[in-house]
Order: structure tokens, then C-alpha cells, then sequence
């Protein structure tokens, strides 16, 4: 060892004195004849390595989600997400669009905003608990899916336990909420919507192809809790906001579930997709719910809910809409179901928007 520390230091040099040291000096009985025992000089050493050049170890600090004062903000807002993700913040903001619109254009100028208020709150709470309890029927099916793996009952982030609860609080408060605040048509309606959610499309799904327009009976109803609970009567004005909800949904799924199907197969879920290798059959329903859905959303134009602001709105989301699906009917491919689904998410919200502001 000391002539390696007395020699000029190259790394050839040094490696090659240090193999002939660890042979000469490792005794024969423990390094065995066959197999002579290496000493770790006898390594090739990487550049900038070496006596004086060790690599020191990382010094550990405290985690980076964890600040001086205690605080884990990272964590919160883990937390916050996963309560998110269990209520469906996309439906269920769809929910709460719908039925506030239908609570103005049943209004008018007329609204009473605590009502509103009201309304919204209660569709809020209601949505939210059927997103959560659907979560927890679905809660096998979502872990056979790639696309609901991260739920929070599927990834272990939420027991069953605590999602049962929630759901059937959110949702009690939000039917309760509605008797007691709003009225007796609204509450009626709400619990309607709850019922044919979770106790008929849900385990429906998993048995017939027809669960998509069942589910879409239950979708298309928050316009018409809010035109209720503004107090219109449930006529042809109200149901024609359920009719362009109803038929909206159709188009909007089928997209889904064509740039889906696979996942849809692996979960053994009997939606039209998986029974259409080709796509004709669901293209061509896709066409006909949106042609249809053109021909509904100008009946409020018709009726007098609406004026020749929304028609010209209406006329163009419809048209594009339609055009969408026309090129889906040409060629199936997940690029032409992607750009229907985002049609579909344009054209509802646009919609609603327009026939609220032509109505003030």
C-alpha cells in the first residue's frame, strides 16, 4: 500500500499495482485456487474517483412536502383530490348547469335568487352523492377498467365504508333539501333521478346495451328539477329541455365508449361499442341522435322560450355537431370518435349558456 501512495497517480497505473497487491497478498485458504479472492482496490475505479474523490453521501433533509411550520400542503391537496374524483366533478357540474338553466328560462325575470340558491345547492349535493354511490356499485367494475383504475376505491385511497356514507349523505341531504327548501315537484323529481341512477342503469350496465339510454333518461332530468323547482309547470317547455338533454347524452357516450371499447370488453361491460367490431351500427346511431337532437333544440325557438339570438346559436352548434358525426359515419377511426367528443362537450354547455342569456 505504500508504494501505491508514493507513486505519481494515474489510473492504469494504479489499477494494475493494485491487482498485482490484492494476488500477492489475499491468502490462498480463503480466497480458494480456482477463484482468487478480489480486494476492492482491485477495481476499476471511474473517473474522478480515487483516494480524495469519494462520493459523499446525499445529505437527508426533511421531506420536500413538509415546510418549517409543519404545514404538508402536497398532501391536502391529494386529499382534496381524491374527494373530487369520487363525485364526479364533470358530471355533476353538467347536473348543476342544467338544472340551473331550466330554473332561469322557467323563471324569467322573475327569479327569486335564494330559490335558485337553493337549487343549486341541493342538485349539487344530489349529483355528487349518486357520483359517489355509483363509484361504490361500480367499484369491481372500475378496477377491471384502465380508464378507472385511479378511482379512489379501485387505487385503495378511500375504504368502501367511507364512500357508502358520503354518497348516502350527499345525496339524502340533497332529496331532503329540495322538499324542504325548494318544493315538493323538485324533491320528487330528484329522488326520480337518484332512483332510475343507481338502482336501474347501474346494475343495468352490466346485463344490456340498452343501460345507455336508460342512464340518459336519469341524465336528461336536472333541467326540469330546476324548471320545477323555479315553479313552471311540467309541460311541453320543460320536457323539450329534457328531450335535447336525452338525446345529447347518446352521441356523447358512444364516443367514449368507441375510443373506450377495449377497456369496455375487459370489464365484460355489453355496451353497443363492444358488440360493433366494425362501428356501422354505432356511427349510424350516433347520426341519427344528433340529427334528431338538431331537429329538438330549435323547438324552443318555436315555442317562444327562446329567440332568434339562441336560433342562430343553436343552428350552428347543431350543424357542427351534426358534421362531427358525419365524418365519424364515414370512417370510425379514434381520431374521428375523439373529435366527436369534443364536439359534444362544446355544443351542450354552449347551448344552455345561449338560451339563458337570450332569455334576460
Amino acid at each position: 500500500m505504500r508504494g501505491v501512495a508514493l507513486e505519481t497517480w494515474t489510473p492504469g497505473r494504479y489499477n494494475r499495482t493494485a491487482a498485482a497487491m490484492s494476488a500477492n497478498t489475499v491468502p490462498q485458504s480463503r480466497a480458494g485456487p480456482s477463484q482468487p479472492r478480489r480486494s476492492p482496490l482491485s477495481r476499476p475505479l471511474r473517473r474522478g474517483g480515487g483516494r480524495g474523490h469519494e462520493r459523499k453521501p446525499a445529505r437527508r433533509g426533511p421531506p420536500a412536502s413538509r415546510r418549517p411550520d409543519g404545514h404538508r400542503p402536497p398532501a391536502r391537496r391529494r386529499v382534496l383530490s381524491r374527494w373530487l374524483t369520487l363525485v364526479k366533478p364533470r358530471v355533476t357540474g353538467l347536473s348543476v348547469l342544467s338544472a340551473a338553466a331550466g330554473f332561469r328560462l322557467a323563471a324569467g325575470s322573475r327569479a327569486d335568487w335564494g330559490r335558485f340558491l337553493g337549487t343549486v345547492i341541493c342538485t349539487l349535493l344530489a349529483a355528487a352523492g349518486a357520483g359517489a354511490l355509483n363509484q361504490y356499485l361500480e367499484r369491481d367494475r372500475d378496477a377491471a377498467m384502465l380508464r378507472t383504475t385511479s378511482r379512489p376505491l379501485p387505487a385503495g385511497l378511500l375504504s368502501a365504508r367511507q364512500v357508502l356514507g358520503i354518497g348516502t349523505a350527499m345525496a339524502l341531504a340533497g332529496t331532503a333539501g329540495m322538499a324542504l327548501w325548494i318544493g315538493t315537484a323538485a324533491a320528487l323529481l330528484t329522488a326520480l333521478t337518484l332512483f332510475v341512477y343507481l338502482f336501474a342503469y347501474t346494475p343495468l350496465k352490466a346485463r344490456s346495451p340498452l343501460a345507455t339510454w336508460i342512464g340518459a333518461v336519469a341524465g336528461a332530468l336536472p333541467p326540469v328539477i330546476g324548471w320545477a323547482a323555479a315553479g313552471g309547470p311540467l309541460g311541453l317547455r320543460a320536457w323539450s329541455l329534457y328531450t335535447i338533454l336525452f338525446l345529447w347524452q347518446i352521441p356523447h357516450f358512444l364516443a367514449i365508449a368507441w375510443i373506450r371499447r377495449q377497456d369496455y370488453l375487459r370489464a365484460g361491460l355489453p355496451v353497443v361499442t363492444t358488440t360493433d367490431p366494425s362501428g356501422t351500427r354505432t356511427s349510424r346511431l350516433v347520426l341519427l341522435h344528433c340529427c334528431l337532437l338538431l331537429a329538438a333544440s330549435l323547438f324552443p325557438f318555436w315555442d317562444g322560450v327562446a329567440g332568434v339570438r339562441y336560433l342562430a346559436v343553436a343552428g350552428v352548434l347543431g350543424v357542427g355537431f351534426a358534421a362531427a358525426a358525419v365524418r365519424f359515419r364515414l370512417s370510425t377511426s379514434e381520431g374521428r370518435a375523439r373529435l366527436l367528443l369534443k364536439a359534444s362537450v362544446i355544443y351542450l354547455p354552449c347551448l344552455l349558456v345561449a338560451m339563458v342569456l337570450d332569455r334576460l
